[in-house]
């Protein structure tokens, strides 16, 4: 079949060949099924397929495994046998071992090219969600923010908003007057959270050069789409740091890439493992927005494919976005699992000679139910399916072999090196400097000043404090938040031109 990649079937048990059609694939999908019933197998060659119709691949790599997707399969392979076996048995007569382009990335730079963000393009929604802050937490991080955005201090990295954050302490009296209360025991929640954040890595995530989305959407010099292979085995001990490092780029490819309608086939295809953790304790209109980006991102080609233990873990309005399914076993050994067995059968089309619910729970290892959407973008017929095995290496590559694919791969050394330019820490210490030297300054003409002068002096700042306490009961001296603020106010004419404030999942949700 034509501009398809071929998904498995055949046999005299099974029904007919089953085919993803590419220019449905941007409909978006779903694999789930049990622990150990064959999802990763079927991520792989599902992986494999995009790449061989040049389509680039962005995948997280939750247990390792998916670097081989580097090297090829292997005769010696103890599974070789069943697997040409199993070619033979569906029809596969193409079948053979092929290694393919492939990308490593790693947020903590260890096991591929580092990746990274900055502060701004996070935005405070996406932040709040990652710190699991409160509504009054989350208010003062917007606050932050704004006041980033009309000064113009970039916030690149955690140790610019570490320090915007005491800025705005400092200075809460004035900024509390224009924004609402500003209480120090929420800025002090945010910067534990902060510590928080930053003892488990992810101020990694956080800094420049940040990632270039153009670097995820390469295809190599025989027009194979790169796959794209993000490490999460460690990643995944910071569950809440791996769902929305995820999410942000979904958000962010949401906003830079321009509409194309219903291409040919995708331009990306982007599979979400471990869905659940997206939607774990999240609020419904955090669950809105994915919704409303699953409906709305494939007409920039964009794919995203839901992998998961059970349906029952997606939303219901983001599950009914997935056309295309692949069904692995689930296991039906509590009344809630025979519930979510018995709904997740029904959201297929039928078919009168299977029982989709036995089916979904007597099929083995590498076997599934699938519907593949079809002419006009119907769904299939359900159907029991053995799945093709993988031409890519199964299991992980050897850490030397990683290593070199790292060193010779197009974007080696980009990222590598951290970049540290002028931001707001930076702008903050210099101008708490400078107000520093004024003072000093102010102290060494008062002492060179003769005694009538100082006289003279003292009686206007006497004066001063007179009308000061009078009129608001204030102190007399400006606070060191307060000389700072004027500061600013004589310095800054305007913002960057690049708003700061923003909220999650691309245009939808923030500006720039």
């Amino acid at each position: 079949m034509e501009n398809s990649i071929f998904i498995g079937g055949g046999g005299p048990d099974y029904g007919q060949k089953q085919y993803l059609a590419l220019n449905y694939a941007n409909r978006h999908g779903l694999i789930a099924g049990a622990t150990g019933t064959g999802k990763t197998v079927t991520l792989q060659i599902l992986a494999e397929g995009f790449s061989n119709a040049g389509v680039p691949v962005f995948l997280s790599d939750v247990k390792g495994d998916l670097s081989g997707l580097a090297e090829a399969g292997s005769p010696d392979f103890k599974l070789h046998g069943a697997f040409t076996e199993r070619a033979e048995k569906i029809g596969f007569d193409t079948y053979a071992y092929q290694s393919f382009p492939v990308t490593f990335w790693d947020l903590f730079g260890t096991q591929g090219h580092p990746v990274r963000t900055t502060v701004a393009e996070m935005g405070p929604l996406l932040l709040s969600r990652l710190l699991d802050l409160s509504e009054a937490q989350e208010g003062i991080l917007n606050i932050a923010f704004r006041l980033a955005d009309e000064e113009g201090m970039p916030l690149l990295d955690l140790r610019d908003l570490q320090s915007l954050l005491v800025w705005v302490g400092e200075s809460r009296a004035d900024f509390s007057l224009r924004y609402g209360n500003i209480a120090v025991s929420s800025l002090g929640a945010i910067q534990r959270r902060l510590l928080v954040l930053e003892n488990q890595g992810g101020d990694r995530l956080f800094g420049e050069p940040a990632l270039e989305l153009s670097d995820i959407l390469r295809t190599d010099s025989d027009g194979r789409g790169r796959i794209n292979i993000l490490a999460a085995d460690t990643l995944m001990r910071s569950p809440r740091l791996y769902a929305t490092f995820l999410l942000w780029l979904l958000s962010e490819l949401f906003e830079e890439l321009p509409e194309i309608g219903d291409p040919d086939k995708p331009r990306l295809v982007f599979f979400f493992d471990e869905a659940h953790l997206l939607f774990d304790d999240a609020p419904k209109a955090l669950i809105d927005k994915v919704e409303q980006v699953a409906r709305l991102i494939r007409s920039k080609g964009v794919g995203v494919y839901f992998v998961t233990q059970s349906p029952d873990d997606i939303p219901e309005d983001v599950l009914g976005q997935l056309g295309n399914r692949v069904q692995h076993a689930l296991r039906a050994f509590t009344a809630r699992d025979r519930k979510a067995l018995r709904l997740a059968a029904q959201t297929y089309r039928e078919n009168p000679r299977i029982d989709t619910e036995v089916a979904i729970r007597e099929v083995g290892v590498g076997e599934a139910v699938t519907s593949m959407l079809e002419d006009k973008g119907v769904p299939g017929i359900v159907e029991r399916t053995l799945i093709r095995p993988p031409s890519s290496r199964l299991g992980p590559i050897e850490s030397p072999a990683r290593a070199g694919f790292v060193a010779t791969s197009p974007i080696a050394g980009k990222y590598e090196t951290l970049r540290d330019r002028v931001s707001a820490l930076e702008m903050l210490k210099d101008r708490a400097e400078r107000a520093a030297a004024e003072a000093e300054a102010a102290v060494q003409d008062e002492e060179a000043a003769s005694p009538a002068e100082r006289e003279y002096n003292a009686a206007r700042r006497y004066s001063g404090a007179r009308v000061t306490r009078s009129g608001s009961g204030r102190k007399t001296a400006d606070s060191f938040g307060t000389a700072m603020g004027k500061m600013v106010a004589k310095e800054l004419t305007g913002t960057t031109g690049r708003r700061i404030v923003r909220g999650i999942l691309g245009g939808l949700f923030k500006g720039r």
